[in-house]
Protein backbone atom coordinates (compact mmCIF):
# COMPACT_ATOMS: atom_id res chain seq x y z
CA UNK A 1 0.00 0.00 0.00
CA UNK A 2 1.74 3.02 -1.26
CA UNK A 3 0.29 6.75 0.35
CA UNK A 4 1.78 10.05 -1.32
CA UNK A 5 2.62 12.75 1.03
CA UNK A 6 3.48 15.51 -1.56
CA UNK A 7 5.64 15.57 -4.43
CA UNK A 8 8.99 14.21 -2.95
CA UNK A 9 7.14 12.38 0.37
CA UNK A 10 5.83 8.72 -0.05
CA UNK A 11 5.68 5.65 2.00
CA UNK A 12 5.60 1.95 0.20
CA UNK A 13 5.28 -1.39 2.15
CA UNK A 14 6.56 -4.96 1.34
CA UNK A 15 6.08 -8.33 2.44
CA UNK A 16 9.11 -10.12 4.73
CA UNK A 17 9.61 -13.50 3.23
CA UNK A 18 10.61 -16.61 5.48
CA UNK A 19 14.72 -16.23 4.88
CA UNK A 20 13.65 -12.19 5.83
CA UNK A 21 13.80 -11.46 2.32
CA UNK A 22 12.25 -8.08 0.79
CA UNK A 23 12.14 -6.95 -2.14
CA UNK A 24 12.31 -3.04 -2.52
CA UNK A 25 9.71 -1.79 -4.47
CA UNK A 26 10.55 -0.38 -7.78
CA UNK A 27 9.85 3.44 -6.77
CA UNK A 28 12.10 3.58 -3.94
CA UNK A 29 14.72 1.54 -5.88
CA UNK A 30 14.50 4.54 -8.59
CA UNK A 31 15.09 7.07 -5.18
CA UNK A 32 17.77 5.18 -4.08
CA UNK A 33 19.29 5.01 -7.69
CA UNK A 34 20.25 1.13 -7.16
CA UNK A 35 19.07 -1.87 -9.57
CA UNK A 36 20.27 -5.52 -10.13
CA UNK A 37 23.09 -6.44 -8.48
CA UNK A 38 23.69 -2.96 -6.14
CA UNK A 39 23.72 -2.80 -2.56
CA UNK A 40 21.64 -1.02 0.28
CA UNK A 41 22.69 -0.53 3.87
CA UNK A 42 21.34 -0.42 6.74
CA UNK A 43 21.57 2.26 8.56
CA UNK A 44 20.39 1.87 12.35
CA UNK A 45 19.78 5.05 14.93
CA UNK A 46 18.01 4.68 18.14
CA UNK A 47 15.08 2.17 16.84
CA UNK A 48 15.30 3.98 13.31
CA UNK A 49 16.06 2.21 10.33
CA UNK A 50 17.16 4.58 7.04
CA UNK A 51 17.89 1.94 3.69
CA UNK A 52 20.52 4.11 1.29
CA UNK A 53 22.69 2.96 -1.63
CA UNK A 54 25.73 1.70 -0.18
CA UNK A 55 28.02 3.26 -2.99
CA UNK A 56 26.90 6.82 -2.13
CA UNK A 57 26.90 5.96 2.01
CA UNK A 58 30.29 4.69 1.23
CA UNK A 59 31.31 7.86 -0.29
CA UNK A 60 29.84 10.38 2.14
CA UNK A 61 31.35 7.96 4.92
CA UNK A 62 34.82 8.72 3.25
CA UNK A 63 34.49 12.19 2.52
CA UNK A 64 33.52 12.76 6.32
CA UNK A 65 36.42 10.85 7.86
CA UNK A 66 38.82 12.78 5.31
CA UNK A 67 37.71 16.37 6.19
CA UNK A 68 39.77 18.91 7.28
CA UNK A 69 42.50 16.70 5.79
CA UNK A 70 43.39 18.99 2.72
CA UNK A 71 43.54 22.06 4.58
CA UNK A 72 46.25 20.40 7.41
CA UNK A 73 48.26 19.76 4.38
CA UNK A 74 48.35 23.32 2.59
CA UNK A 75 46.31 22.00 -0.12
CA UNK A 76 43.56 25.17 -1.02
CA UNK A 77 43.18 24.73 -4.57
CA UNK A 78 43.31 21.88 -7.70
CA UNK A 79 46.67 23.23 -8.71
CA UNK A 80 47.81 22.58 -5.26
CA UNK A 81 46.77 18.87 -5.07
CA UNK A 82 47.86 18.00 -8.92
CA UNK A 83 51.34 19.63 -7.43
CA UNK A 84 51.32 17.12 -4.40
CA UNK A 85 50.65 14.11 -6.77
CA UNK A 86 53.20 14.97 -9.15
CA UNK A 87 55.61 15.23 -6.68
CA UNK A 88 54.11 11.80 -4.66
CA UNK A 89 54.96 10.18 -9.13
CA UNK A 90 58.15 11.78 -8.91
CA UNK A 91 59.82 9.72 -5.75
CA UNK A 92 58.91 6.13 -7.47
Amino acid sequence: MEAILDKSTFTDDAKVMSKGQVTIPKDVREVLGVGNGDRVTFVVDHGKVTVVNSAVFAMKYLQDQLKGEAEKLGLESEQDVNDLMKSIRDED
